[in-house]
């Protein structure tokens, strides 16, 4: 998990080609309230309609979410449905030139009736496709490869997305394999349901889910994901097809990856409330193409692509899931192991990146909270509402001893952190005062928070008000950054000296 998350806190833009059946959705939204006079069916009565990139073209807009930038290779009717879909594609930023007009064909296009029944959530009732399964014309073929041939060199990814309409034919299939492992491009298959899998021969990596992998190889998977069977399936198709790897979808137990000359690993993902899992393959490709394209390992990659995967089945319809979205569910994931809110400096320093990274703003603040009271409660709710996430740098036992004098703290730092983080406004916990990182430095600077300020770059910089801007240790690095200070009001006769104090008995002579 180290490794995946240090690549995502440097990743990098890509380019990719994706080559397959391009579609539009349409999605009609009414109120499904009563059934007809003439037919016991419900009536839709259309309030909304929206048109949206599907299948490969949903493809392209995923991969543009995670940074991507992309170019799309395939075939649309020479019809309104072709012209909306081509400018859907241009307003996400997806080059469109490359895809082919052929007349002799409808755009495919995926009409789906949506009712909300007493206004409750949508429900798709009903869908009409419009649609060619012809192989197209050679002259279109002609022309898709001759344009992928000029991109392909300048990729750093290559992706089939086929939904057996006609475009990924073997002849166009195997033309593109063969154009991208020349360039040094890999190529990611996302497969059609089909019995024979001969046309993707040398892809690099395939991708079926459970139903699709049982129909290509004639093999049951294991239903309780047993690795050991799965991958016996895998294998099957990584030595009949000549692929580097197989990845193997598997709904809720996420995947198992089979490398060549490697052992199987199982990879789980993390239950999540389904709520549509369409446009879920979608998304698994290009989280995987994605992270390949960032050099990751290929078990990183599928980890990646899972939790990508993962977010979009908790939406309605296909909703292209944003890298920064992605990036803080594998933070979160990552964390989640640890005792409440407290995060180590890396953990910290990536889930401020990730917030930031989702245009959030990032407030810290810091002290010893040895014995927390009211003020420390009022303080730290005024920092959250300077931004979005609240980030406590908290004095370790060492630093607060430097600090305060033998007698304290009162409470350790576990028992500290952990009381900070039951508080609602309290996003994350940091220690700081002895760390390994800041052993080298005089015992008066690591008292200060200032190198974790450095590490985590926060947007806003929050301290009472009892502190004049020019002595708020970190305001002139946040400030250089286009941070700001924050000074908060304090609760006037609420301190940890004098609760420690009070609770102290007096003696008398």
């Amino acid at each position: 998990m180290d490794t995946l998350l240090r690549h995502l806190s440097a990743w990098k833009p890509f380019r990719a080609l994706v080559v397959g059946d391009f579609m539009l959705d349409q999605h009609l939204y009414g109120d499904a309230e009563r059934l007809a006079g003439d037919a016991p069916v419900p009536i839709l009565h259309v309030k909304q309609q929206t048109s949206t990139p599907g299948g490969a073209a949903n493809v392209c807009l995923d991969l543009v979410a995670l940074g991507g930038s992309v170019v799309g290779f395939g075939v649309t009717g020479n019809d309104e449905f072709g012209r909306v879909l081509r400018d859907a594609l241009a307003t996400e930023q997806v080059d469109s030139r490359s895809l082919v007009n052929d007349s002799s064909r409808p755009t495919t296009v995926k009409q789906n009736l949506i009712g909300m029944a007493q206004g409750r959530h949508p429900q798709k009732m009903f869908r009409v496709d419009f649609e060619s399964r012809a192989a197209m014309p050679l002259h279109v073929e002609d022309e898709l490869l001759l344009a992928f041939e000029r991109e392909v060199p300048l990729c750093d990814v290559v992706c089939i997305e086929d939904y057996a309409k006609g475009v990924c034919s073997e002849r166009v299939c195997q033309a593109i394999i063969r154009l991208s492992k020349n360039a040094g491009k890999p190529v990611m298959v996302d497969p059609a349901k089909l019995e024979d899998y001969s046309k993707y021969n040398g892809a690099t990596v395939i991708t079926p889910n459970r139903t699709e992998a049982e129909f290509a190889t004639g093999m049951p998977t294991h239903e309780r994901a047993s690795a050991d069977h799965n991958a016996r399936v895998a294998r099957n198709l990584l030595e009949k097809h000549d692929f580097d790897a197989v990845v193997l979808t598997l709904d809720k137990h996420g995947a198992l990856l089979l490398e060549k000359g490697a052992l199987p690993v199982a990879i789980p993902t993390i239950a999540r409330e389904v709520y549509d899992v369409t446009g879920a393959g979608d998304m698994f490709l290009a989280g995987l193409a994605a992270g390949r394209a960032n050099r990751m390992s290929w078990e990183d990659s599928v980890r990646f692509a899972n939790a990508a995967a993962g977010l979009e089945v908790e939406v309605f319809g296909v909703q292209p899931i944003p890298f920064e979205k992605v990036h803080h569910a594998i933070v979160m994931q990552h964390s989640s192991s640890r005792i409440g809110k407290l995060r180590t400096w890396e953990e910290a320093r990536l889930e401020a990146a990730a917030m930031k990274r989702s245009g959030k703003r990032v407030v810290f603040t810091n002290g010893c909270f040895d014995v927390l009271h009211a003020g420390h409660v009022a303080m730290l709710e005024k920092s959250k509402a300077e931004g979005d996430f609240l980030m406590v740098g908290l004095n370790d036992d060492a630093s607060v001893k430097r600090l305060k004098g033998p007698t304290r703290p009162v409470n350790g730092q576990g028992d500290r952190a952990r009381v900070l983080g039951s508080l609602g406004c309290v996003d994350a916990v940091v220690l700081f005062g002895s760390s390994d990182r800041e052993m080298n430095q005089p015992e008066t600077l690591r008292d200060t928070p200032m190198e974790l300020i450095r590490t985590i770059c926060p947007d806003v910089l929050a301290k009472g008000a009892d502190y004049t801007k020019d002595k708020v240790v970190g305001a002139e690095f946040v400030e250089s950054r286009g941070g700001r200070v924050a000074l908060i009001d304090l609760v006037p006769g609420r301190s940890s000296t004098e609760t420690i104090k009070r609770m102290t008995p007096t003696r008398t002579t």
